[in-house]
Protein backbone atom coordinates (compact mmCIF):
# COMPACT_ATOMS: atom_id res chain seq x y z
CA UNK A 1 0.00 0.00 0.00
CA UNK A 2 1.38 3.54 -0.60
CA UNK A 3 2.54 5.66 2.18
CA UNK A 4 0.04 8.52 2.61
CA UNK A 5 3.10 10.70 3.44
CA UNK A 6 4.01 10.74 -0.28
CA UNK A 7 0.41 9.62 -1.98
CA UNK A 8 -2.79 10.79 -1.90
CA UNK A 9 -5.30 7.81 -2.69
CA UNK A 10 -8.51 8.52 -4.48
CA UNK A 11 -10.33 5.80 -4.27
CA UNK A 12 -12.02 3.86 -3.12
CA UNK A 13 -13.89 2.17 -6.40
CA UNK A 14 -16.25 -0.39 -7.00
CA UNK A 15 -15.47 -3.72 -8.89
CA UNK A 16 -17.48 -2.84 -11.40
CA UNK A 17 -15.60 0.26 -11.91
CA UNK A 18 -12.35 -1.02 -12.10
CA UNK A 19 -13.36 -4.00 -14.48
CA UNK A 20 -14.79 -0.88 -16.63
CA UNK A 21 -11.29 0.95 -16.62
CA UNK A 22 -9.48 -2.15 -17.20
CA UNK A 23 -11.18 -3.28 -20.20
CA UNK A 24 -12.07 -6.48 -18.69
CA UNK A 25 -15.80 -8.51 -17.47
CA UNK A 26 -16.93 -8.65 -14.50
CA UNK A 27 -16.16 -12.22 -13.21
CA UNK A 28 -18.73 -14.25 -13.00
CA UNK A 29 -20.93 -14.56 -9.58
CA UNK A 30 -18.88 -11.32 -8.37
CA UNK A 31 -20.37 -8.19 -6.60
CA UNK A 32 -20.09 -5.44 -9.32
CA UNK A 33 -20.74 -3.08 -6.25
CA UNK A 34 -17.58 -4.65 -4.15
CA UNK A 35 -15.45 -1.50 -2.42
CA UNK A 36 -11.97 -1.88 -3.16
CA UNK A 37 -10.30 0.66 -0.69
CA UNK A 38 -6.22 0.17 -2.41
CA UNK A 39 -4.04 -1.60 -4.37
CA UNK A 40 -1.33 -3.78 -2.58
CA UNK A 41 1.55 -6.31 -3.30
CA UNK A 42 0.63 -10.41 -2.83
CA UNK A 43 2.32 -10.27 0.21
CA UNK A 44 0.78 -7.00 1.87
CA UNK A 45 -3.04 -6.86 0.42
CA UNK A 46 -5.62 -7.67 2.61
CA UNK A 47 -9.53 -8.10 2.20
CA UNK A 48 -10.17 -4.95 0.85
CA UNK A 49 -7.05 -4.46 -1.49
CA UNK A 50 -6.28 -5.15 -5.35
CA UNK A 51 -3.54 -6.91 -5.91
CA UNK A 52 -1.79 -9.05 -9.58
CA UNK A 53 -0.44 -12.85 -10.61
CA UNK A 54 1.49 -13.08 -13.66
CA UNK A 55 1.32 -17.07 -13.26
CA UNK A 56 4.72 -17.10 -12.39
CA UNK A 57 6.10 -20.23 -10.49
CA UNK A 58 8.56 -20.48 -7.55
CA UNK A 59 8.57 -17.64 -4.70
CA UNK A 60 5.56 -15.89 -6.36
CA UNK A 61 3.00 -18.84 -6.47
CA UNK A 62 3.40 -19.48 -2.80
CA UNK A 63 2.79 -15.47 -2.38
CA UNK A 64 -0.43 -16.00 -4.42
CA UNK A 65 -1.94 -18.86 -2.32
CA UNK A 66 -1.25 -17.62 1.23
CA UNK A 67 -2.80 -14.51 -0.54
CA UNK A 68 -5.14 -12.39 2.14
CA UNK A 69 -6.08 -10.60 -0.74
CA UNK A 70 -9.79 -9.68 -1.82
CA UNK A 71 -9.25 -8.96 -5.62
CA UNK A 72 -6.10 -10.00 -7.65
CA UNK A 73 -5.89 -9.79 -11.27
CA UNK A 74 -4.70 -13.03 -13.23
CA UNK A 75 -3.52 -13.73 -16.61
CA UNK A 76 -6.47 -14.84 -18.80
CA UNK A 77 -4.20 -17.55 -20.29
CA UNK A 78 -4.38 -21.05 -17.49
CA UNK A 79 -3.21 -21.21 -15.10
CA UNK A 80 -2.84 -23.88 -12.36
CA UNK A 81 -2.63 -22.17 -8.87
CA UNK A 82 -5.97 -22.17 -6.85
CA UNK A 83 -6.71 -18.79 -5.44
CA UNK A 84 -6.87 -18.78 -1.62
CA UNK A 85 -10.56 -18.55 -0.32
CA UNK A 86 -12.34 -15.19 -0.39
CA UNK A 87 -10.01 -13.96 -3.23
CA UNK A 88 -12.33 -12.63 -6.37
CA UNK A 89 -9.51 -13.39 -9.64
CA UNK A 90 -10.20 -10.97 -12.76
CA UNK A 91 -9.19 -12.67 -15.93
CA UNK A 92 -7.32 -10.29 -17.99
CA UNK A 93 -5.29 -10.17 -21.61
CA UNK A 94 -2.14 -8.27 -19.90
CA UNK A 95 -1.77 -8.54 -15.89
CA UNK A 96 1.01 -5.84 -16.09
CA UNK A 97 -1.13 -3.09 -17.79
CA UNK A 98 -4.57 -3.75 -15.99
CA UNK A 99 -2.55 -3.18 -12.31
CA UNK A 100 -0.89 -0.21 -13.90
CA UNK A 101 -4.08 1.13 -15.18
CA UNK A 102 -5.82 0.45 -11.83
CA UNK A 103 -2.79 2.20 -9.76
CA UNK A 104 -2.93 5.18 -11.93
CA UNK A 105 -6.99 5.10 -10.87
CA UNK A 106 -6.26 5.13 -7.47
CA UNK A 107 -3.01 7.54 -7.94
CA UNK A 108 -3.30 9.61 -10.70
CA UNK A 109 -0.53 12.26 -9.80
CA UNK A 110 2.33 9.68 -8.24
CA UNK A 111 5.26 10.13 -11.05
CA UNK A 112 6.31 13.43 -10.30
CA UNK A 113 3.48 14.91 -7.79
CA UNK A 114 3.23 18.66 -9.09
CA UNK A 115 5.13 21.57 -6.76
CA UNK A 116 2.23 24.02 -5.79
CA UNK A 117 3.79 25.88 -2.75
CA UNK A 118 5.23 29.61 -3.73
CA UNK A 119 8.09 29.84 -1.02
CA UNK A 120 11.34 27.53 -0.45
CA UNK A 121 10.03 25.96 2.61
CA UNK A 122 6.42 24.81 3.24
CA UNK A 123 4.99 26.59 6.33
CA UNK A 124 4.49 22.85 7.29
CA UNK A 125 7.40 21.73 7.62
CA UNK A 126 9.02 20.67 10.56
CA UNK A 127 13.00 21.31 10.71
CA UNK A 128 14.75 20.50 14.56
CA UNK A 129 17.60 22.83 16.00
CA UNK A 130 20.69 23.88 14.72
CA UNK A 131 19.78 22.56 11.20
CA UNK A 132 21.44 24.66 8.12
CA UNK A 133 19.93 25.25 5.12
CA UNK A 134 22.06 26.49 2.60
CA UNK A 135 21.06 29.09 -0.55
CA UNK A 136 18.23 27.43 -2.62
CA UNK A 137 17.58 24.88 -0.69
CA UNK A 138 13.74 23.93 -1.23
CA UNK A 139 11.49 22.23 1.69
CA UNK A 140 8.39 20.78 0.95
CA UNK A 141 5.29 20.06 2.64
CA UNK A 142 5.15 18.04 5.73
CA UNK A 143 8.63 17.42 5.32
CA UNK A 144 10.37 16.44 8.93
CA UNK A 145 14.50 17.00 9.41
CA UNK A 146 15.66 16.46 12.98
CA UNK A 147 18.15 18.72 14.73
CA UNK A 148 21.68 19.22 13.84
CA UNK A 149 21.39 18.36 9.93
CA UNK A 150 22.78 20.18 7.15
CA UNK A 151 21.19 20.78 3.66
CA UNK A 152 23.72 21.95 0.91
CA UNK A 153 23.11 24.24 -1.91
CA UNK A 154 19.68 23.93 -4.55
CA UNK A 155 19.25 20.81 -2.72
CA UNK A 156 15.50 19.81 -2.78
CA UNK A 157 13.58 17.78 -0.33
CA UNK A 158 10.00 16.53 -1.64
CA UNK A 159 6.89 16.10 0.16
CA UNK A 160 6.70 13.87 3.49
CA UNK A 161 10.35 13.09 3.52
CA UNK A 162 11.48 11.94 7.14
CA UNK A 163 15.11 13.06 7.87
CA UNK A 164 17.03 12.04 10.85
CA UNK A 165 19.65 13.79 13.13
CA UNK A 166 23.11 15.18 12.02
CA UNK A 167 22.64 14.58 8.33
CA UNK A 168 24.96 15.74 6.01
CA UNK A 169 22.85 16.28 2.67
CA UNK A 170 25.44 18.27 0.02
CA UNK A 171 24.50 20.41 -2.82
CA UNK A 172 22.67 19.07 -6.07
CA UNK A 173 20.65 16.24 -4.01
CA UNK A 174 17.09 15.45 -4.50
CA UNK A 175 15.12 13.49 -2.34
CA UNK A 176 11.22 12.53 -2.41
CA UNK A 177 9.67 9.72 -1.24
CA UNK A 178 12.35 8.72 1.66
CA UNK A 179 12.48 8.18 5.31
CA UNK A 180 15.79 8.32 6.28
CA UNK A 181 17.81 7.87 9.86
CA UNK A 182 20.43 9.36 11.93
CA UNK A 183 23.87 10.13 10.73
CA UNK A 184 23.54 9.70 7.13
CA UNK A 185 25.86 11.42 4.63
CA UNK A 186 25.20 12.01 1.17
CA UNK A 187 27.30 13.62 -1.59
CA UNK A 188 26.35 16.14 -4.31
CA UNK A 189 24.06 15.46 -7.35
CA UNK A 190 22.48 12.19 -5.58
CA UNK A 191 19.40 11.33 -6.31
CA UNK A 192 16.84 9.31 -4.21
CA UNK A 193 13.20 8.41 -4.61
CA UNK A 194 12.49 8.73 -8.17
CA UNK A 195 10.39 6.29 -10.15
CA UNK A 196 11.89 2.84 -10.82
CA UNK A 197 12.21 1.54 -14.39
CA UNK A 198 9.06 -0.61 -14.78
CA UNK A 199 7.04 -0.51 -17.81
CA UNK A 200 4.39 -3.10 -19.60
CA UNK A 201 5.12 -3.75 -23.56
CA UNK A 202 3.21 -4.53 -26.12
CA UNK A 203 2.56 -5.06 -30.19
CA UNK A 204 2.14 -1.13 -29.51
CA UNK A 205 4.96 0.39 -26.98
CA UNK A 206 5.86 0.79 -23.39
CA UNK A 207 3.26 2.20 -20.98
CA UNK A 208 4.80 3.13 -17.46
CA UNK A 209 3.83 1.42 -14.53
CA UNK A 210 3.27 4.08 -12.05
CA UNK A 211 5.97 3.39 -8.74
CA UNK A 212 4.09 4.29 -5.48
CA UNK A 213 6.52 2.79 -2.92
CA UNK A 214 9.33 4.38 -0.79
CA UNK A 215 13.00 4.76 -0.32
CA UNK A 216 14.27 3.52 3.35
CA UNK A 217 17.71 4.74 4.59
CA UNK A 218 18.99 3.43 7.84
CA UNK A 219 21.23 5.16 10.03
CA UNK A 220 24.95 5.73 9.37
CA UNK A 221 24.51 5.19 5.61
CA UNK A 222 27.08 7.36 3.48
CA UNK A 223 25.72 7.94 -0.79
CA UNK A 224 28.56 9.12 -3.19
CA UNK A 225 28.67 11.64 -5.60
CA UNK A 226 25.65 11.04 -8.46
CA UNK A 227 24.11 7.71 -7.41
CA UNK A 228 20.55 7.38 -7.89
CA UNK A 229 17.95 5.16 -5.64
CA UNK A 230 14.62 4.36 -7.11
CA UNK A 231 12.18 3.82 -4.55
CA UNK A 232 9.93 1.09 -4.57
CA UNK A 233 7.35 0.29 -7.33
CA UNK A 234 4.78 -1.01 -4.88
CA UNK A 235 6.94 -1.58 -1.44
CA UNK A 236 10.31 -0.25 -0.15
CA UNK A 237 13.93 0.29 -1.46
CA UNK A 238 15.43 -0.81 1.60
CA UNK A 239 19.45 0.25 2.35
CA UNK A 240 20.76 -1.37 5.26
CA UNK A 241 22.44 0.45 8.39
CA UNK A 242 26.16 1.38 8.18
CA UNK A 243 26.54 0.69 4.20
CA UNK A 244 28.90 2.88 2.33
CA UNK A 245 28.08 3.44 -1.62
CA UNK A 246 30.35 5.00 -3.92
CA UNK A 247 29.90 7.69 -6.85
CA UNK A 248 27.71 6.83 -9.49
CA UNK A 249 25.90 3.47 -8.28
CA UNK A 250 22.38 3.05 -8.96
CA UNK A 251 20.06 0.87 -6.72
CA UNK A 252 16.64 -0.28 -8.54
CA UNK A 253 13.48 -0.32 -6.94
CA UNK A 254 12.33 -2.88 -4.34
CA UNK A 255 15.86 -4.01 -3.92
CA UNK A 256 17.05 -4.52 -0.48
CA UNK A 257 20.44 -3.91 0.79
CA UNK A 258 21.87 -5.14 4.47
CA UNK A 259 23.61 -3.69 7.22
CA UNK A 260 27.57 -2.88 6.65
CA UNK A 261 27.72 -3.51 3.12
CA UNK A 262 30.50 -1.73 0.62
CA UNK A 263 29.35 -0.94 -2.75
CA UNK A 264 31.95 0.47 -5.14
CA UNK A 265 32.07 2.73 -7.92
CA UNK A 266 29.10 2.62 -11.28
CA UNK A 267 27.54 -0.67 -9.72
CA UNK A 268 24.21 -1.36 -11.09
CA UNK A 269 21.63 -3.47 -9.48
CA UNK A 270 18.56 -4.56 -11.10
CA UNK A 271 15.33 -3.95 -8.84
CA UNK A 272 13.75 -6.62 -6.53
CA UNK A 273 17.46 -7.75 -5.54
CA UNK A 274 18.06 -9.12 -1.78
CA UNK A 275 21.64 -8.17 -0.93
CA UNK A 276 22.70 -9.54 2.95
CA UNK A 277 24.99 -7.93 5.58
CA UNK A 278 28.45 -7.41 4.68
CA UNK A 279 28.24 -8.22 1.44
CA UNK A 280 31.00 -6.09 -1.20
CA UNK A 281 30.12 -5.09 -4.49
CA UNK A 282 33.18 -3.80 -6.62
CA UNK A 283 34.13 -1.61 -9.23
CA UNK A 284 31.03 -2.32 -12.08
CA UNK A 285 29.60 -4.95 -10.70
CA UNK A 286 26.47 -5.89 -12.52
CA UNK A 287 23.15 -7.56 -10.60
CA UNK A 288 20.21 -8.55 -12.87
CA UNK A 289 16.91 -8.41 -11.27
CA UNK A 290 16.03 -10.71 -8.79
CA UNK A 291 19.32 -11.90 -7.74
CA UNK A 292 19.55 -13.25 -3.87
CA UNK A 293 23.26 -12.34 -2.57
CA UNK A 294 24.41 -14.16 1.29
CA UNK A 295 25.72 -12.49 4.22
CA UNK A 296 29.73 -11.92 3.87
CA UNK A 297 30.10 -12.37 0.17
CA UNK A 298 32.42 -10.73 -1.94
CA UNK A 299 31.99 -10.09 -5.81
CA UNK A 300 35.31 -8.75 -7.56
CA UNK A 301 35.14 -6.11 -9.92
CA UNK A 302 33.37 -6.37 -13.33
CA UNK A 303 31.49 -9.44 -11.79
CA UNK A 304 28.11 -10.41 -14.03
CA UNK A 305 25.07 -11.78 -11.37
CA UNK A 306 22.94 -12.90 -13.75
CA UNK A 307 20.27 -14.67 -12.18
CA UNK A 308 19.60 -16.84 -8.64
CA UNK A 309 21.47 -17.43 -5.51
CA UNK A 310 24.70 -17.13 -4.57
CA UNK A 311 25.33 -17.99 -1.21
CA UNK A 312 27.31 -15.93 1.03
CA UNK A 313 31.14 -16.33 2.61
CA UNK A 314 32.43 -16.65 0.03
CA UNK A 315 34.46 -14.83 -3.21
CA UNK A 316 32.97 -15.19 -6.97
CA UNK A 317 34.01 -13.30 -10.14
CA UNK A 318 33.79 -13.26 -13.82
CA UNK A 319 30.70 -13.13 -16.04
CA UNK A 320 28.44 -15.02 -15.29
CA UNK A 321 29.71 -15.05 -11.68
CA UNK A 322 30.97 -18.12 -10.15
CA UNK A 323 33.31 -18.76 -6.95
CA UNK A 324 36.38 -17.35 -7.22
CA UNK A 325 38.39 -20.35 -7.44
CA UNK A 326 36.87 -21.46 -10.40
CA UNK A 327 36.53 -18.34 -12.18
CA UNK A 328 40.45 -18.33 -11.56
CA UNK A 329 40.90 -21.25 -13.34
CA UNK A 330 38.64 -20.73 -15.93
CA UNK A 331 40.86 -17.55 -16.91
CA UNK A 332 43.87 -19.99 -16.71
CA UNK A 333 42.57 -22.46 -18.74
CA UNK A 334 41.70 -19.94 -21.49
CA UNK A 335 45.18 -18.53 -21.79
CA UNK A 336 46.66 -21.97 -21.93
CA UNK A 337 44.05 -22.70 -24.57
CA UNK A 338 44.98 -19.69 -26.48
CA UNK A 339 48.87 -19.94 -25.93
CA UNK A 340 48.80 -23.57 -27.61
CA UNK A 341 46.77 -21.90 -29.83
CA UNK A 342 49.69 -19.53 -30.88
CA UNK A 343 52.52 -22.46 -30.90
CA UNK A 344 50.85 -24.89 -33.22
CA UNK A 345 50.77 -21.71 -35.74
CA UNK A 346 54.31 -21.32 -35.33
Amino acid sequence: MADPRFYDNHGPFKLAEVCTRVGAALPEGADGGASIADVASLSGAGPSHLTFFTGARGEIAGQFESSHAGFCFVPQSAYKQKPPGGMTTIPVASVQHAFAATIDLFYPNSSLPPWTQQVAIASSARIGENVILAPGVVIGPDVEIGSGSQIGPNSVIGRGVAIGRNCEIASGCTITHAMIGDEVTIFPGTQIGQPGFGFASNDSGHSRIPQIGRVIIQDKVEIGAAATIDRGALGDTVIGEDTKIDNLVHIGHNTRIGRHCIILAQVGISGSCNIGDFVVLGGQVGLTDHVTIGNGARFIGRSGLMSGEYPGGQDYGGQPAVPAKDWMRQVAAVKALATRKRKSHD
